[in-house]
């Protein structure tokens, strides 16, 4: 029988016969035989019982900007406690963090330090985190050990946020809801063809599940790293931004630039072109904040859409200025949406 803190019973999970069970965490609903794994790679069917490998078990943490999760109109200039466990429900090719993500896949090691949600909430009121980030891979599939910490963080009047691909069941997100204060979610592409091939996911649950996080007022930004020749039409870009007016035209979008990693080695990196040209497609479809990622301009900073006043302005992590009053420009005193 297995013992230790990192093997515990898995949320969202039913049992079938033959020993099988149906994973409901993530929009993949992985159907598993006895002795192994879902695509995340971190749950494990053992004797009909679903389990968590990664509870407790922390690959990753740190102290980071909270502009470098990247969310700009939520708690600006604080820290977030960053987390990571290993594993993802995602096989994207141009992953940055494949070497944690993918390791444990299909049947390789389940590694990390022994840290119980106590400590790191303790850790984060320490470093005077205003937040804690479940970040670095994907949140969803360390869902039990983000749930603890989450309900406890928010006792102690810790923010909580997810970086996320946005593959969580509906199930799983209206579980974590009370206890989550925000989230950056990918929109990698607006094309299913794309999700199939690069991401080894579907873009349908993506944008259900976007959805229902403004549903449920969790502050949400957007993130598309343009991917030169895979993501980067002009069609493909409009049509995100228009998925998102139409979802609320004050969501920020981050259109961040592509440098090559993982299996996506030969890709150029993104010119300041494109990037430039997804930022027009994005005000021209109405969005009133987009910005540009991975790369120091203008972009990154907030400007009021109303008279067009500089209001936060950054370069990389940093602000340099802020000029917001009580949530509105100090200019006109229109609202700008956000958690400030």
């Amino acid at each position: 029988m297995w013992r230790g803190r990192e093997f515990r019973e898995a949320m969202f999970y039913e049992r079938l016969e033959g020993g099988l069970v149906r994973c409901h965490l993530c929009s993949h609903f992985c159907k598993i035989r006895d002795g192994e794994r879902g695509i995340c790679g971190v749950r494990e069917n053992r004797d009909g019982v679903l389990y968590s490998m990664v509870y407790g078990k922390l690959v990753a943490r740190a102290v980071d900007p909270i502009e470098k999760k990247p969310l700009f109109h939520f708690l600006p200039g604080t820290l977030s406690y960053s987390i990571a466990t290993v594993g993802c429900n995602f096989r994207c090719l141009n992953c940055q963090n494949y070497d944690i993500s993918q390791m444990p896949k299909p049947r390789g090691p389940v590694f990390g330090e022994d840290v119980t949600p106590e400590e790191i909430v303790e850790d984060a009121k320490r470093y005077g985190c205003k937040s804690i980030a479940y970040t670095y891979t994907e949140p969803t599939i360390f869902f039990e050990y983000a749930y603890e910490t989450a309900k406890l963080a928010s006792r102690e009047g810790i923010k909580n946020v997810f970086v996320t691909n946005g593959y969580i069941s509906e199930e799983a997100l209206r579980a974590m809801a009370p206890y989550l204060d925000a989230a950056n979610i990918d929109l990698k592409s607006f094309s299913d063809e794309f999700y199939r091939r690069v991401c080894g996911g579907r873009l349908k649950p993506v944008l259900d599940a976007i959805m229902l996080y403004k549903d449920l007022d969790i502050w949400i930004e957007i993130t598309t790293l343009v991917i030169p020749n895979l993501n980067d039409s002009e069609e493909n870009l409009r049509r995100i931004a228009e998925f998102i007016k139409n979802l609320d035209e004050e969501v920020p979008w981050h259109v961040s630039r592509f440098f090559p990693a993982y299996k996506l080695l030969d890709t150029p990196p993104t010119s300041i072109d494109s990037l430039n040209l997804a930022r027009k497609i994005g005000f021209d479809a109405g969005l009133k904040h987009v910005y540009q990622g991975n790369v120091p301009r203008e972009g990154e900073n907030t400007y009021c859409p109303n008279c067009g006043k500089l209001l936060i302005e950054r370069r990389g992590y940093q602000i340099l200025r802020y000029d917001l009053k009580d949530s509105r420009c100090p200019h006109c005193n229109s609202r700008i949406k956000g958690v400030w």
